[in-house]
């Protein structure tokens, strides 16, 4: 049996729904390393089935590094302006900017492999998965440029 402070610790470590974690503890037999796993998996099935629809909302970050010296625009975009205005998506938008900045990746697919800097154990494409499953939109990261002194 699975209790609430099972799908409680889950639901802070991952964001997932309450639902969700309850079935991914479920499925790992209440083991909380192997239903992150779960829900990893199910974010990746998630966002391969979200990412044909159509993404006409979203915003545009800057991120200026505290130097001043170097900093970002990021264009990352979703199916709705509910989202948009989303604190989660907010937050997922301001970490891409500052991943363009710390990071310098030249394109699109170099930005999606590189280790996130918050959390070197994933990449920017897996972050970005949790956060369609979080969110339940297609998100995807638009044209960005950085900026150096």
């Amino acid at each position: 049996m699975i209790d609430s402070s099972q799908v409680k610790k889950l639901r802070d470590l991952t964001g997932a729904s309450m639902m969700d974690c309850k079935r991914a503890l479920e499925n790992a037999g209440g083991d909380i390393d192997k239903a992150q796993g779960f829900l990893k998996e199910q974010g990746v099935k998630i966002a391969e089935k979200k990412s044909v629809r159509n993404t006409n909302a979203g915003l545009i970050e800057p991120y200026i590094h505290t130097n001043g010296r170097s900093g970002a625009l990021v264009e990352v975009l979703c199916e709705t302006d509910f989202v948009a205005r989303n604190q989660i998506f907010k937050e997922l938008a301001h970490d891409i900017a500052m991943q363009i900045v710390a990071m310098d990746p030249q394109n699109n697919e170099e930005l999606l492999v590189s280790p996130f800097i918050k959390n070197p154990e994933l990449t920017i494409e897996a972050y970005l998965n949790s956060k369609i499953l979080v969110i339940g939109e297609n998100i995807k990261i638009g044209k960005f440029s950085r900026f150096q002194i």
